[in-house]
């Protein structure tokens, strides 16, 4: 499975942007989804993730201004980001843990998502 993320791009503080993650191959049987993001100087942080039943689970600092969601029919998952701020500022990664081992097995190429004052 490829995983190729779009929508990342420049906002303000405040903004909102929706970054996409699309797989070459069908994502209903992969047991977890995960957003990743990797600021500069810092290490790999897991923001969201969001199961083959829909349950979802998000990082303390994100909680209430992100969203995840699939859509398994166009093999897609989402990250809805609102109420944007500077810290959100990193290379977000979309990954796929197939089987619900807690391994990221397959990896997206990132998307940058800048937040400016």
């Amino acid at each position: 499975v490829q995983l190729v993320e779009s929508g990342g791009g420049l906002v303000q503080a405040g903004g909102s942007l929706r970054l996409s993650c699309a797989a070459s191959g069908s994502i209903i049987n992969v047991k977890r989804m995960i957003w990743y993001r990797q600021a500069p100087g810092k290490q790999r942080e897991l923001v969201a993730t969001i199961t083959s039943g829909g349950s979802t689970m998000y990082v303390d600092s994100v909680k209430g201004r992100f969203t995840v969601s699939r859509d398994d029919a166009k093999n897609t998952v989402y990250l809805q980001m609102s109420s944007l701020k500077p810290e959100d500022t990193a290379v977000y990664y979309c990954a796929a843990d197939s089987y619900g081992l807690g391994i990221s097995d397959y990896w997206g190429q990132g998307t940058q998502v800048t937040v400016s004052v």
